[in-house]
């Protein structure tokens, strides 16, 4: 009977230009082939383990969590955390080494790892030579004493004829460390299909073209998912790294379910409870708003809204919205909430948005419905001149542990893949820029045979025929991970111990590894603080108006020479950007303060 067998060693394609597979596409072909369970471990990055969680969950297999850990001063590590405090520390030894580094870069050494060691499964991943040099061995003894009990040998088998040496020293090494051997195949795609493709992004990695890279690409396509059979006939001389990998899966019980429900309780003011106090601000706002007197219509509605949010526990999220615009109004900077939010009358009443929903009759659960179990999302325009005064304010309030942008992760599309394919597989820049000029916009598409015969050239010549092929192949596949245009996210505990975060490339600016899909998938709430050219305009409109007119304004006292900023003011006032009376056919602003941005 063939035991069962776990894949620890997996890459992703989001260890960028490392793997030549999507996330789900491994998951799915560890499911197909019978394996019992996969490890998903990029390099020094959780970046893809949320797509590779959802597609676990779908099909019904049991994911590892993990990251491979490149320290500058020993060897490549795979590190699986057991629990959830054991998470949080990978996430903090990541954030760690992308703080002290650029953009895309992480530094750290095995003095770091141990420290952050403590209920983590540790797989050392071995050198290539037959015999491992001296060096490592006293590496692995250091790493087996700061995880003892938690730390594993890995071994793969690399097809150059000499492997069940190789085995036999690394087994030996083992043995002498007190170290047990784990079975692994070092996967970098689902199938071997794909070596073509890793072998082109190999040498985008490299800069370097398909003829001239030499050994820097694989020497054969195994390294694939493979089935718990084969995997059992590779290592039939020692069963008992097969055996090791079920061992790991046992003792890792992590899941990333665990991380839900970590926003941050934000300050209940004068109230008990953040509910109460966003219960509290609602009704005095609405009494602002609608002058002392609401009517019955509104008040059932605000009675409705407040219930439900209530009930799905958003009142500290609303409060954060609330409390990041009364910042910004405290500092005379304009902003106003837009979108679904607008649905909202209690957004309405905390002044986010200026839209009253009682007037336009929006319904409240397109905004936040308890069916469809999704998080509010409130998106909040600033002037965009002035944005980085809110953004750093949100830094300063949650600190740079429990605060970040969240990420973007920017794609292959087919101009950029046509020409990152075409230079790898040495075709002439005239070509290359032939060929991306084919295509439009955002395709995903590729190049048509159609559009190859109108340059001139033929798509059944090999090489082209290869690039056109391969283009195709990485259209989708990510190429980094750049900072959301406004996307925050706060949590309770420290944010670095949910995600990890590295700095953005802008100065004073720090990005989580997951985009918005991803913190959806987990349930996470992001607020959205965006810049809008528009408010900048607006506000140093007004201003101009106050220091030539004041606030009380007579459109009829404007000056003929002035018909610029009579028209500036009529178009405001049909944008109902101020509260205007009408008399005869002359727009009169008898309040200019537009008070619904301040």
């Amino acid at each position: 009977m063939t035991p069962p067998y776990a894949e620890l060693s997996v890459t992703t394609n989001y260890s960028f230009l490392r793997g030549a597979s999507q996330p789900d596409e491994l998951v799915l072909g560890a499911k197909a082939l019978g394996l019992a369970a996969v490890g998903v471990a990029d390099r020094n990055s959780l970046a893809g383990v949320v797509r590779a969680h959802v597609a676990a969950k779908e099909a019904g297999l049991r994911l590892l969590v993990g990251a491979r850990l490149v320290p500058e001063d020993g060897p490549e590590l795979l590190c699986y955390p057991q629990d959830r405090a054991a998470y949080g520390r990978l996430c903090r030894l990541l954030t760690l080494g992308k703080r002290r580094a650029e953009k895309a870069d992480c530094r750290f050494t095995l003095a770091d790892v141990f420290e952050h060691a403590e209920g983590q499964q540790l797989i050392v991943l071995p050198p290539e030579q037959a015999l491992p040099p001296e060096s490592f061995a006293r590496d692995l003894a250091r790493i087996a004493e700061a995880a003892p009990g938690a730390c594993s040998l890995a071994a793969q088998m690399l097809y150059r004829g000499d492997d069940t040496r190789r085995l036999a020293a690394l087994a030996a090494l083992a043995e002498a460390t007190g170290v047990p051997l784990v079975a692994t195949n070092e996967v970098r795609m689902h199938a071997p299909a794909r070596k073509p493709l890793l072998d082109v992004i190999t040498c985008i990695r490299e800069h370097c073209s398909i003829d001239n890279a030499g050994f820097r690409l694989l020497a054969n396509a195994e390294r694939h998912l493979k089935t718990p059979e084969e995997m059992a006939r590779l290592f039939r001389a020692q069963p008992a790294a097969i055996e090791r990998t079920m061992e790991i899966v046992e003792r890792c019980t992590f899941s990333l379910d665990e991380l839900k429900y970590e926003y941050p309780e934000e300050a209940s003011g004068e109230s008990a409870t953040p509910q109460e106090e966003l219960e509290r601000l609602t009704w005095l706002g609405a009494g602002e708003r609608y002058g002392g007197e609401i009517p019955g219509s509104v008040k059932a509605t605000l009675e409705h809204e407040l219930a439900l949010i209530g009930q799905l526990d958003y009142a500290p999220y609303f409060l954060t919205v609330q409390d990041i615009v009364r910042f910004a109004r405290s500092k005379d900077i304009l902003c106003q909430g837009r979108g679904s939010a607008a649905n909202s009358a209690v957004c309405y009443c905390l002044g986010i948005t200026a839209v009253d929903p009682a007037r336009v009759d929006l319904l409240f659960e397109r905004f936040v419905s308890a069916e469809r179990n999704e998080p509010p999302d409130i998106d909040v325009d600033f002037e965009h001149e002035r944005r980085e005064e809110v953004i750093q304010y949100i830094y300063d309030k949650y600190t740079r542990e429990r605060a970040g942008l969240t990420a973007t992760v920017i794609h292959y599309r087919s101009r950029s893949a046509v020409r990152q394919v075409g230079k790898a597989m040495g075709l002439s820049d005239d070509s290359i820029s032939a060929l991306a000029g084919q295509i439009w916009g955002w395709s995903q598409d590729g190049v048509a045979e159609e559009q190859v015969r109108e340059l001139g050239l033929d798509p059944t010549e090999p090489r082209l025929r290869q690039v056109l092929a391969l283009t195709r192949e990485l259209i989708g596949f990510p190429r980094h991970l750049s900072q959301h245009v406004g996307g925050f996210v706060m949590t309770r505990g420290p944010l670095c111990e949910v995600v990890p975060i590295e700095n953005a490339a802008m100065e004073d600016r720090t990005v989580i590894e997951w985009d918005k899909d991803d913190l959806d998938a987990l349930g996470m709430l992001k607020v959205d603080v965006l810049g809008l050219g528009m408010l900048t305009c607006l506000h140093k409109a007004f201003d101009l108006l106050h220091q030539h007119y004041g606030w009380d304004l007579d459109l009829a006292s404007v000056p003929a020479e002035d018909s610029e900023v009579y028209d500036m003011l009529c178009k405001a006032d049909s944008l109902g950007v101020f509260q205007v009376e009408r008399r005869a056919q002359m727009s009169m602003l008898p309040r200019l303060k537009p008070r619904d941005f301040y």
